[in-house]
């Protein structure tokens, strides 16, 4: 079994109580042999989780410390058990099934509870300590993370960070992060998203181009030649009528400016060189200090947010927890950088 040391504990009080309480051994036999095939059926369903979140028989049984052939064995009887077919395997990669990510919400709220349990009996009166391994986005940490990381470190010295910086989307799991930033919309996955923030994007130019090229009233009069372009940005997920003005622009612009990073874009749009769509924590101060101007107020999309992803038995370690606690409340909603209006 592997599970923490408190659950074990917790295991023997429960069989002392019984003793004192039942005083029968016969029966007393029994609860034991039910409690022993309760525990079986949670390292089962620790199995099917594992490999569910890794895709894997093999990386399941790496991650778990145990054999290829115990994993697919719980696999198998727990399939047996709920007589339906949890995966479709192939050689080179297990798929779930239908029935399989249906099961799969229930095993983790039941291995949470069980989590749960351990943490009310002490497992987080302990103090954080220990690495925390952190993947955050490029600009958004550049320009607001830094202050955030010197605060929690104030209050939790015996926490480390190493912090990760990267605008990719980074396999949580498999690059073995304990968190990840991410600002967007999210995909479905077995992974924990806690919601931090609201983050504005807004469309803006310098002063010097709405003078030169005229402010617009309706996104069909934006010259799409004068597009600065974030790539990374989903222009897909919204089919308002600025995003969708946006998306054909951006297909269309085979003379304006495409940049991976929002820092260099916004310094573009301060130059007059276009018009840029970027959240409010890039453009903010910029803002303020009227350098940029927002157009087309009336069409801003709708708000995206910053989220704080983990994998869920990671959920209850004393020092993740401190850190989601410390960030969930210290941008604001809505955030500081909001205030250029």
């Amino acid at each position: 079994m592997v599970f923490g040391t408190s659950f074990r504990l917790i295991f023997i009080l429960m069989l002392i109580k019984m003793w004192i309480n039942v005083k029968n051994v016969e029966l007393l036999s029994t609860l034991i042999l039910k409690l022993g095939v309760l525990m079986d059926l949670f390292e089962t369903m620790r199995a099917f989780v594992t490999v569910a979140e890794h895709g894997s028989f093999t990386k399941a049984a790496e991650k778990m410390n145990k054999s290829n052939q115990l994993i697919s064995k719980y696999v198998s009887h727990f399939e047996e058990r709920l007589g339906v077919r949890l995966f479709n395997r192939t050689t080179r990669r297990v798929h779930l099934t239908h029935e399989g990510e249906q099961c799969l919400q229930h095993a983790i709220e039941i291995l949470e509870g069980i989590h749960a349990m351990e943490s009310h009996f002490g497992e987080l009166q302990n103090q954080p300590k220990g690495l925390l391994q952190v993947s955050a986005p490029v600009s958004f940490s550049t320009l607001h993370l830094a202050p955030f990381i010197r605060d929690f470190k104030k209050h939790y010295p015996e926490v480390g960070v190493n912090l990760e910086l990267s605008d990719r989307r980074v396999d949580v799991i498999e690059e073995g992060f304990d968190v990840a930033l991410r600002i967007g919309k999210l995909k479905n996955s077995s992974l924990i998203a806690k919601r931090i923030t609201p983050i504005r994007l807004v469309l803006c130019a310098s002063p010097e181009y709405i003078e030169k090229n005229g402010a617009p009233n309706h996104p069909e009069e934006l010259n799409n030649s004068h597009f600065l372009k974030y790539s990374y940005m989903d222009y897909t997920g919204s089919d308002d009528p600025l995003m969708r003005v946006l998306r054909a622009n951006s297909q269309d612009n085979y003379t304006g400016l495409v940049v991976n990073n929002g820092e260099v874009l916004t310094e573009a749009a301060i130059a007059g060189e276009g018009y840029v769509l970027q959240p409010t924590f890039i453009v903010g101060d910029a803002l303020r200090k009227g350098l940029l101007k927002v157009m087309l107020k009336d069409f801003e999309p709708d708000p995206i947010y910053l989220y704080a992803v983990y994998p869920h038995r990671k959920l209850l370690a004393p020092k993740l927890r401190a850190f989601l606690d410390f960030l969930g409340s210290y941008f604001g909603n809505p955030p500081y950088w909001d205030n250029f209006e």
